[in-house]
C-alpha cells in the first residue's frame, strides 16, 4: 500500500488562479503561497513561499496559450521537487497541445507527447486533467493520469431540463464517441455532421447523417476554437428542419472571431466549462464550473480513493 501523506498543499499558476480559488473553496483550505518573479527581459522564476517538504502538492494550471503557462507549470513542479515535496500532481484542467497527438503529415512534431515528456521530466508524479482531445494521450505518460470527464458537470445541467424532444449530434466524425455518451445516457437518438474541407480552416461542405426534423439538437464537442465547424453544423441542422440547436463544449478556446461567429449563428446557447477563462462575454455563452469536480478528485487522490466513481455514468452501469 502507498504511504499516506497527510500534509496537502494546493498552488495555482497565475493564469488559472480564478479556477484554483473556486477549487480550494470547495476543498476547504487556502491556496499555498506562490510567487512568480518576473525579470525585465521577460524571464520568470517560480518561488514557493512555504515549506512543501514531504507534502502532497497539487499545482493547478491549464496550459492554454500563451506557452508561458506551460513553462510556468514546469518551473513550479521543478521548484517543488527541489524542495523535497513528497508527491507532486499537476492538475491541468485544459491540456494544451493535445491536438498534436500524431504525425498527420511528414516532418511534424507530436506536441502532446513532447509536453508529456516535459511534465514528467520536470518531476510530476501524477497528472489530473479533463476531456483530453484524444484518449490515447494518456499513453504518452509513464506516470498515472486521472482523466476526468465533463459529463459529470454537463449531465447535471441537462437533467434539470425536459429532454424528451432532444437529440444529440457530433459536429464532425471525430466527436461521434462523445456525442454517443450523451445519447446513451439520455436514451435519445444520435446525429453525425460530416464535414469536407478543400483547404485548412475552410469547410466546403457539411452533410447531416440522421433525421433532425422538429428536434431540439444539442451538439457535443471537447474544444471550441474558431467556432467555424460548430456554427456551420448548426446551420446545416437548421436547414434540415431542426427546431433549435445548442452546443456543449468543454474547453472554450474561442480564438479569433469565434464569439462574433457564435452571436451571429443559429446556436441558441453554448455551454462551456471554466477550464479556460472566457476571453469575451456573450449572452449566448453559459459557463458551468468544473471546480467542485476537481476539488473532489484532488481529495480522492490524496485519500487513495477512486477517481472514476466521480464521473462514471451510474445510469448506464445500472442497466448492465
Amino acid at each position: 500500500m502507498a504511504e499516506f501523506i497527510s500534509d496537502v498543499k494546493l498552488f495555482a499558476g497565475s493564469q488559472s488562479r480564478y479556477l484554483a480559488e473556486k477549487i480550494v473553496d470547495y476543498y476547504g483550505q487556502p491556496l499555498g503561497q506562490m510567487n512568480i518573479e518576473r525579470f525585465a527581459d521577460g524571464e520568470f522564476q517560480a518561488n514557493i513561499q512555504e515549506s512543501v517538504r514531504g507534502a502532497y502538492v497539487f499545482f493547478i494550471q491549464s496550459t492554454f496559450a500563451p506557452t508561458e503557462n506551460l513553462m510556468e507549470l514546469l518551473l513550479m513542479i521543478d521548484a517543488a521537487r527541489r524542495a523535497s515535496a513528497g508527491y507532486i500532481t499537476a492538475v491541468i484542467p485544459y491540456f494544451g497541445f493535445a491536438r498534436q497527438d500524431r504525425k498527420d503529415k511528414p516532418r511534424v512534431a507530436i506536441g502532446a507527447k513532447l509536453v508529456a515528456n516535459l511534465i514528467t521530466t520536470a518531476g510530476a508524479d501524477r497528472i489530473m486533467t479533463m476531456d483530453l482531445h484524444a484518449d490515447q494521450i494518456q499513453g504518452f505518460f509513464d506516470i498515472p493520469v486521472d482523466h476526468l470527464k465533463s459529463e459529470a458537470i454537463f449531465f447535471s445541467y441537462l437533467e434539470k431540463e425536459d429532454t424528451s424532444n432532444v437529440i444529440f449530434a457530433s459536429p464532425d466524425v471525430g466527436s461521434t464517441k462523445r456525442a454517443r455518451v450523451y445519447a446513451q445516457h439520455f436514451d435519445t437518438g444520435l446525429v453525425i455532421c460530416d464535414k469536407y474541407r478543400k483547404k485548412a480552416n475552410e469547410i466546403a461542405e457539411m452533410t447531416v447523417i440522421g433525421d433532425v426534423e422538429g428536434k431540439d439538437v444539442i451538439l457535443v464537442d471537447d474544444i471550441i476554437d474558431t467556432a467555424g465547424t460548430l456554427c456551420t453544423a448548426a446551420q446545416a441542422l437548421m436547414d434540415k428542419g431542426a427546431k433549435s440547436v445548442r452546443a456543449f463544449c468543454t474547453h472554450a478556446v474561442l480564438s479569433g472571431p469565434a464569439v462574433e461567429r457564435i452571436e451571429k449563428s443559429h446556436l441558441s446557447e453554448l455551454v462551456v466549462s471554466d477550464t479556460i477563462p472566457l476571453r469575451k462575454e456573450s449572452s449566448k455563452i453559459k459557463v458551468v464550473s468544473s471546480a467542485k469536480l476537481f476539488s473532489r478528485a484532488i481529495r480522492n487522490t490524496h485519500e487513495h480513493r477512486s477517481i472514476t466513481a466521480l464521473f462514471v455514468d451510474k445510469k448506464k452501469m445500472s442497466n448492465k
